[in-house]
């Protein structure tokens, strides 16, 4: 690995993905992003017709998830995807845009609330089942989510796997989905916004949340100090202080919303309200929830 000292040699370049990837006649990443984020649309937009008839879907969810898919989109398809090969700022520009803001406005697209209303009663309640599942309960813990999801960052930056990526067309895709994947599963679990039966308390979200910012941006400094193989020093230290400023704008949006919940979970209520989204009754009427009620 380089030193990341200033007045050394340049390493060498990253290899040329490009030509790895389209070697079989088709570029991996950026044809199973297309077929993911459109199937991503489409099934949103059918859920959307079914429950026509229901009371109004709030427009800002919709809008939420398509720009979560756009912003997805344009971090694995098209020109800036492809430039982000040989340009490290470029790359952490996609890994901010497809690691932490797709994943946030998608969640706020609150697709897992939609699926429930647009299913079948039998399909739905079976879903709801599948969230009461042990495995689902593990990944969607708020500790098991962030370690998935910054233990992978750590993993990529700080070992050769950041090279082997870009010479392995598959690897690469398989490093993108692990990205959204883990960023998805990170921020439904701080925001809880989809019915969760096994929701975590406000404490404890928030202090995986604290714990996550702080490794954030001390794996940003790790990277400005020492650059990944193949990438030049200034590219680095661009691409790490761009990891460090704009990750921490996403992160204050995702506190701001979880001050928000805490605020509107915890403040006096009418006896006749409906019940928080904290209480035990909250947590045992996501049956109901499946019914579409």
């Amino acid at each position: 690995m380089h030193d990341g000292h200033d007045g050394h040699d340049d390493p060498p370049r990253l290899p040329d993905l490009d030509a790895d990837a389209t070697s079989g006649g088709i570029d991996v990443l950026p044809f199973l992003a297309l077929v993911l984020l459109l199937c991503g649309a489409v099934l949103y937009l059918v859920a959307l017709r079914r429950t026509r008839d229901r009371s109004p879907w709030p427009r800002p969810r919709t809008a939420a998830w398509m720009s979560g898919l756009l912003c997805a989109a344009v971090g694995t398809v098209g020109p800036f995807a492809a430039l982000a090969h040989s340009s490290f700022p470029v790359h952490m520009a996609g890994h901010v845009l497809v690691g932490m803001l797709a994943p946030l406005l998608l969640v706020l697209g609150h697709p897992v609330s939609l699926a429930l209303r647009a299913l079948p009663v039998a399909r739905a309640r079976m879903l709801s089942r599948l969230l009461r599942c042990g495995p689902v309960r593990t990944l969607t813990h708020p500790v098991i989510a962030g370690t998935l999801n910054i233990g992978g960052l750590w993993l990529l930056y700080a070992t050769p796997l950041f090279p082997l990526m870009h010479a392995s067309p598959w690897l690469h895709a398989a490093v993108h989905l692990h990205v959204l994947l883990t960023g998805y599963l990170f921020t439904a679990s701080i925001l809880g916004l989809d019915p969760d039966p096994h929701r975590a308390s406000v404490t404890v979200r928030a202090s995986v949340l604290i714990v996550f910012i702080a490794a954030h941006s001390i794996l940003a400094k790790w990277l400005w100090a020492h650059p990944p193989a193949g990438v030049p020093v200034a590219d680095a230290r661009i691409g790490a202080e761009l990891m460090f400023s704009a990750g921490d704008a996403v992160d204050v949006l995702l506190i701001v919303l979880l001050l928000r919940q805490w605020y509107v979970a915890t403040r006096p209520r009418d006896s006749a309200q409906p019940q928080n989204e904290e209480s035990p009754s909250w947590r045992r009427s996501i049956a109901s929830t499946a019914s579409g009620a």
